[in-house]
C-alpha cells in the first residue's frame, strides 16, 4: 500500500504521536503508568540510538526477560524501530533454559529487571563473553542502567530505521524451548506486516480499540496482539498478573472493548461467586478473544450465557504457520471446533504425513501457510514438515464436510496403554466439570503390564475438599461419560498444577515425577 507514492507507515506509534500525542498508548494497571504515543514515540527512538550505541546493527538479536512492566513495550518498538530480533524470555524458565535461549539466538545483549538479574547473573559465566548486560530499575552491580543510557539519546529516529522481528520460543513444555525465526521484512517500520494485517483483520483491532492483556508480555499472543493494538492506535490496559474479580473490574471502570484469555482464565472467572462476577457491568465488550487450548464446551457455552454472542477463539502458535477462527454464531453450530483456516489450507495426515479422509483422526497440517523456521534447528525444521511441504505443530485433531477443525490433543500428551492411543483433552474436560475441580491434568503413568495407565492430578477448589469422597466422584462421573479405557485408575490431589500464566500446562513436570519414580 502506498501514500502520494510512498510506502504506508500508518502502522506505527510514530504515526499516531503527530496526530495524537497526548492520547494513551497503554497503561500499566497495577502502577497506574500511563505512556502516551508522544512519549512512546521519543523512547523507542532513544531506545533505537541506545542499541546502536551499544553496536548493535539492524538484524542482530536482544534478549528481554523481565515482568510486565513500563519499560517492556517501550524497549520492544525500540528494538522494532531498530531492525533486530528481538527475543521476550518467560520469566518461568530454568537458569539454564535461559542461558541456552542467549547463546542459541545469538543475542548481543540482555535487557532484564531487578527482579531477575540475579537469575542472570548465576549462568553469566557461561555465557559468551562479548554478551552486553542492561537493566531497568533498581541499580545492580555489573549491569549498565537501560534508564541512564537510552533517557540522553535522541528522539527522532535513527538514521538506518527497518522493522524488526520477534523472535519467540516455546514454553519448554516438552524438551528445550525452539525459537521461531521468520525473515524480515527489510522495509521501514510502520509499514504493512503479516501480522498486523492478519490480527486487525480477524480482530477488528482499531483506533477505538481499549484491550485488556492479563497475560504475561514475553508470551506470543499477548506481546503480538497488544503491539498490533498499539500499532493501529488503540489504548492497551496491561495488567501484572491475572485476578478474577480484578479483570472484571478493570473491563467495567475501562471501558474494555477487546480482551483475550486462555480457558483457565474462564474458569476462574466463572468459578467467583455469583453475587460477585455478576455485579460487574461488561456491556462495553465488543469481542472477547480466547486461545491457547481447546476451551471446554461446558465452559464456553456458560461463558456465551454470561457475556453475550462476543466470544471469538483461535487456533494457532508461535510459528504462525496457519491461523483458524470461529465466532460464536459459528461455535454454537460446530461446538467444540476451533474453526476453519484463515490463514493456509488445513489438511489431516497420518503417520506418513499423507491426507486422511474428511471426519478421521490424524496429524493437524497447514498447507500455504507462512514460512517459518526453527532458528538453528534444521533437525526440527525438518520434522515440522511432510513430503509435501506441510507444516505441522504436533497436534492431532479431525475436519468436518465443512472444513471445521476439531482439536483431539497434542501428540506428545497421547497415553498409550496397551497399544490403545488415549488423548487426555477428552478426559480432562469431563473432570473439570466437577464444580469442585479448579484444575486437572491428565498423563500416563507407567504399568508393569500395559506400559502406560491414565492418571488425573487435580487441583480441587480448596485442598480440605480432597480424598476418597471426592475421588469417587471423579471416577464415576468418568465412567458415566467415558469409555472404559479413558476412565482413569487413580486420581491424585495437588494444591496446584505447574500452568503458566499464559494457561500452557506443564505436563512434562508432573510426568517426570512419576517416571522417574520407577527408575
Amino acid at each position: 500500500m502506498t501514500t502520494n507514492g510512498t510506502e504506508d507507515r500508518s502502522f506505527y506509534p510514530s504515526h499516531h504521536a503527530l496526530r495524537t500525542p497526548e492520547k494513551v498508548a497503554f497503561t500499566m494497571c497495577a502502577t497506574g503508568e500511563t505512556v502516551t504515543f508522544a512519549q512512546l514515540d521519543a523512547r523507542s527512538n532513544q531506545g533505537a540510538h541506545a542499541f546502536r550505541q551499544l553496536g548493535i546493527t539492524a538484524g542482530e538479536h536482544i534478549t528481554i526477560l523481565m515482568e510486565n512492566r513500563r519499560e517492556f513495550l517501550e524497549i520492544c518498538f525500540a528494538a522494532d524501530r531498530a531492525g533486530l530480533y528481538y527475543t521476550t524470555v518467560s520469566t518461568h524458565l530454568t537458569a539454564d533454559d535461559i542461558r541456552y535461549i542467549m547463546v542459541d539466538s545469538g543475542s548481543r545483549a540482555i535487557v532484564t529487571s531487578a527482579s531477575y538479574a540475579a537469575l542472570v547473573t548465576s549462568v553469566r559465566k557461561k555465557l559468551p563473553p562479548d554478551m552486553q548486560y542492561l537493566v531497568v530499575g533498581d541499580s545492580i552491580d555489573g549491569f549498565e542502567d537501560w534508564e541512564s543510557l537510552s533517557s540522553g539519546q535522541p528522539t527522532l529516529p535513527i538514521a538506518d530505521e527497518r522493522q524488526g522481528e520477534d523472535m519467540l520460543y516455546s514454553s519448554g513444555t516438552t524438551g528445550r524451548p525452539k525459537g521461531v525465526k521468520w525473515a524480515q521484512t527489510g522495509k521501514p517500520p510502520g509499514t504493512r506486516t503479516m501480522k498486523v494485517d492478519l490480527l486487525s483483520r480477524l480482530f477488528g483491532y482499531s483506533a477505538e480499540t481499549r484491550y485488556l492483556n492479563p497475560a504475561p508480555l514475553y508470551h506470543a499472543a499477548p506481546l503480538r496482539h497488544t503491539m498490533v493494538t498499539i500499532n493501529m492506535g488503540g489504548t492497551v490496559f496491561i495488567m501484572d498478573r491475572f485476578d478474577a474479580e480484578a479483570s472484571l473490574r478493570l473491563i467495567q471502570d475501562e471501558r474494555i472493548t477487546h480482551c483475550q484469555w486462555v480457558p483457565t482464565m474462564f474458569v476462574r472467572m466463572l468459578r467467583l461467586p455469583d453475587d460477585v462476577r455478576l455485579s460487574y457491568d461488561m456491556s462495553s465488550l465488543e469481542m472477547a478473544v480466547h486461545a491457547a487450548a481447546p476451551c471446554p464446551v461446558d465452559i464456553k457455552e456458560r461463558m456465551i450465557e454470561w457475556w453475550g454472542e462476543i466470544l471469538y477463539e483461535y487456533y494457532a502458535g508461535t510459528e504462525n504457520n496457519g491461523f483458524c477462527t470461529i465466532d460464536t454464531a459459528e461455535w454454537l453450530n460446530h461446538k467444540g471446533s476451533v474453526g476453519r483456516a484463515m490463514l493456509g489450507i488445513l489438511k489431516i495426515c497420518d503417520e506418513a504425513g499423507e491426507e486422511l479422509p474428511i471426519g478421521e483422526t490424524g496429524d493437524v497440517y497447514f498447507a500455504e501457510g507462512h514460512d517459518f523456521s526453527y532458528h538453528n534447528d534444521p533437525e526440527r525444521t525438518a520434522a515440522s514438515r511432510n513430503r509435501h511441504g506441510w507444516t505441522t505443530l504436533g497436534d492431532i485433531g479431525r475436519l468436518d464436510e465443512e472444513g471445521y477443525l476439531y482439536l483431539t490433543d497434542r501428540k506428545s500428551f497421547m497415553i498409550i496403554s496397551g497399544g490403545v492411543n488415549i488423548y487426555p483433552q477428552e478426559i480432562e474436560d469431563t473432570i473439570l466439570s466437577h464444580p469442585a475441580v479448579a484444575d486437572v491434568a491428565v498423563i500416563g503413568v507407567p504399568n508393569p503390564d500395559f506400559g502406560e495407565e491414565v492418571k488425573a492430578v487435580v487441583q480441587p477448589l480448596t485442598m480440605s475438599a480432597a480424598g476418597d469422597a471426592l475421588e469417587e466422584e471423579i471416577l464415576s462421573l468418568c465412567r458415566a461419560n467415558l469409555s472404559k479405557i479413558k476412565v482413569p485408575r487413580s486420581v491424585d490431589f495437588q494444591e496446584s498444577l505447574p500452568r503458566l500464566p499464559t494457561g500452557k500446562l506443564l505436563k512434562r513436570l508432573l510426568r517426570d515425577r512419576y517416571w522417574q519414580q520407577t527408575n
